[in-house]
């Protein structure tokens, strides 16, 4: 007859033997993550600079793979499908995890029942900025001009549903104002007409606008952040302009298969963490407009949940509908 003790000691080992076989199995071989952009955006800068210095904290390379398309939904139902074995992982923006399932009720996948959060990594500030040619200097300024001529003021986003969008939709709401809105394909050619003064402002991502920004190209006239940026110390939120509701920043971290063991996901979240927060790769987000903001798996699936419910409303309220 086994003792009480005896016992205790099989069933914690029962319960060691499985999580170290996942670890064993996790650590022989390269992990692929998948980046739902193309290569030499923000995200995918941030995806390869990050991956690299986790991979060597992992002791396993890891291969980033571009799988861009239908706001990131694609690579997406990947990573919903993948083993969960810590040996694929999605590197991720708002849009995926937090706009999609409102913006495309028919999605694949199920950002809550599919993923397994990791780490977020880093947040970047949406900025209004404008034109030089429109000849204002200040949120007060612009909001007069357009209250002037409603629809007359031009304002490009980087895509229907996308973070961009949903800022200007904010904006728009605490300023009681109207733009005429110019949706595109992505940033490229939104940068391309704003600095062909074709339009007259943008909301968009710090890092998209940063360069233009720093010539002297663009003005940045707000942020829609809680708190002023470290990358733009100088441009005031419009929060403290007395715009309220109007934070709409986008994010970008590491989720894995749901079902994914415990083990694999404490390693995983320690090795982007200690990645993210390395001085040199502080500095190389920072100068690209990027703010390092690492977390515990469970502080980023919070902000997963609560960013769906915030995001969904506004997109109900607003009847957005994705493009085709």
């Amino acid at each position: 007859m086994l003792t009480i003790g005896f016992r205790l000691i099989i069933a914690a080992l029962l319960v060691w033997l499985p999580a170290a076989a996942a670890g064993e199995d996790y650590a022989a071989r390269p992990i692929r993550m998948i980046v739902a952009f193309a290569p030499g955006g923000t995200t995918d800068f941030v995806a390869r600079l990050v991956a690299e210095r986790a991979s060597a904290a992992l002791g396993r390379s890891i291969v980033v793979e571009n799988k861009p398309g239908a706001n990131g939904a694609i690579a997406a139902e990947m990573i919903a499908k993948a083993e969960p074995d810590g040996g694929t992982l999605f590197f991720s923006t708002m849009g995926a995890l937090a706009i999609n399932p409102s913006l495309r009720p028919d999605l694949p996948y199920s950002p809550t029942r599919d993923f397994a959060p990791v780490a977020m990594v880093a947040r970047n500030t949406t900025v209004l900025a404008v034109s030089p040619a429109l000849g204002v200097h200040s949120v007060g300024e612009l909001i007069t001009r357009a209250r002037q001529k409603p629809g007359g003021v031009s304002m490009a986003v980087t895509g229907i549903g996308a973070n961009s969008h949903l800022a200007l939709e904010l904006f728009q709401s605490a300023a009681e104002v109207k733009f005429q809105i110019i949706p595109y394909r992505g940033a490229a050619q939104a940068m391309t007409d704003m600095l062909g003064s074709r339009v007259d402002g943008i909301f968009a991502d710090a890092p998209v606008l940063l360069a233009q920004l720093n010539a002297g190209k663009l003005v940045a006239l707000g942020i829609l952040s809680e708190a002023r940026s470290d990358v733009l110390p100088s441009v005031p939120t419009l929060l403290e302009l007395g715009l309220p509701d109007t934070i709409a920043e986008n994010w970008q971290g590491v989720v894995a298969p749901a079902a994914t063991p415990h083990a694999v996901i404490a390693r995983l979240n320690r090795a982007f963490v200690d990645a993210a927060n390395d001085p040199d790769v502080r500095r190389q987000l920072r100068e690209n407009g990027v703010t390092v903001s690492a977390t515990s798996p469970e502080a980023f699936g919070r902000l997963i949940a609560s960013e769906t419910e915030r995001w969904g409303k506004v997109i109900r309220e607003k009847g957005i509908k994705p493009s085709t």
